[in-house]
C-alpha cells in the first residue's frame, strides 16, 4: 500500500522543489505591479493584495489536491493489490519531472511542457490580472489565477497527493496544509520584501528571470531525487 511508503521527506522535498518554481514567482509580481499602477502610493494595499493572493492560491491548491487524492484512492481500490504499480509509477512520474526541470537549466526555452505555464495562456493570464484593483479582486482572481498555474505545478502535487492517497483522508488534510505552506513561502517573502522597502517589484521580477534557469534546476534536481530514491526505498 502506499501508506506504507509514505514518509515526511518525500512530501518536504516535492514541496520544496514546487515552491521555487518560477511560474507562481511570476504570476505574484505580475498582480503586485497590477495593484501598484492602481495605487503607487498605498504600500499597504499592495500586501493586502499580495497576501490576499497567495491565501487564495493556498486554498485552491488544498482543493485541487482533495480531488487528486480522491482520484488516486478510487484507482487505487481498482487495481486494488496491484495498487504498488502506483507508488512506482508515481516515482517515475517525479524522474520525468526532475529530468524536463533540468533540461531547461541547459536548454531553456519559455512554456516548456510541464515545467512553465504555456505561451499561448500567458496573455489570458496578463489581461485576468490587470483587472486586479484591490486586495478583495486579488483574493477572487486568485482563484481563477490557479487554474493556468496548473501545467506548470501541478507536477509536483499529483505525486504527493499520490504518496498521501493511502492515508484515511481525515488525515491526509494536515499533510496538504503544509505542503501548501511550504510552496507558498517564497511568494509570502517576495510580499514582505516588497511591503517593507527591501526591494522593488520590478527587482523581484528582474531576480525571477536572471535566475530562471538556476531555479529550474534546484526544482529539477529535487525532483529526480526524489523520484529516485523512491524506487529505491530510501526515503
Amino acid at each position: 500500500m502506499l501508506q506504507e511508503n509514505f514518509t515526511f521527506g518525500k512530501i518536504t522535498l516535492l514541496a520544496l522543489a514546487d515552491s521555487v518554481n518560477p511560474c507562481a514567482i511570476a504570476v505574484l509580481t505580475m498582480v503586485l505591479i497590477a495593484i501598484l499602477i492602481q495605487n503607487p502610493e498605498k504600500k499597504k494595499k499592495v500586501l493586502y493584495a499580495g497576501l490576499a493572493f497567495v491565501s487564495a492560491v493556498f486554498i485552491g491548491y488544498i482543493f485541487y489536491g482533495v480531488i487528486l487524492i480522491q482520484f488516486f484512492k478510487t484507482f487505487a481500490e481498482f487495481l486494488g493489490k496491484n495498487s504498488g504499480y502506483v507508488y512506482k509509477g508515481l516515482a517515475i512520474l517525479a524522474m520525468i519531472l526532475g529530468a524536463l526541470n533540468v533540461k531547461d537549466f541547459f536548454f531553456y526555452k519559455k512554456g516548456s511542457f510541464a515545467t512553465e505555464m504555456p505561451i499561448f495562456l500567458r496573455p489570458k493570464v496578463k489581461k485576468i490580472i490587470e483587472k486586479i484593483i484591490s486586495p478583495s479582486g486579488a483574493f477572487i482572481i486568485g482563484f481563477i489565477i490557479t487554474l493556468f498555474l496548473l501545467p506548470c505545478t501541478i507536477g509536483p502535487y499529483i505525486v504527493a497527493s499520490g504518496l498521501i492517497s493511502g492515508l484515511k483522508f481525515i488525515e491526509t488534510i494536515p499533510w496538504l496544509l503544509y505542503y501548501n505552506l511550504i510552496f507558498v513561502i517564497p511568494m509570502l517573502v517576495i510580499v514582505g520584501i516588497v511591503y517593507f522597502g527591501f526591494a522593488k517589484v520590478e527587482d523581484a521580477s528582474r531576480w525571477k528571470e536572471k535566475n530562471i534557469k538556476k531555479l529550474h534546476l534546484v526544482a529539477g534536481i529535487l525532483l529526480f531525487l526524489v523520484g529516485f530514491f523512491i524506487l529505491l526505498g530510501w526515503i
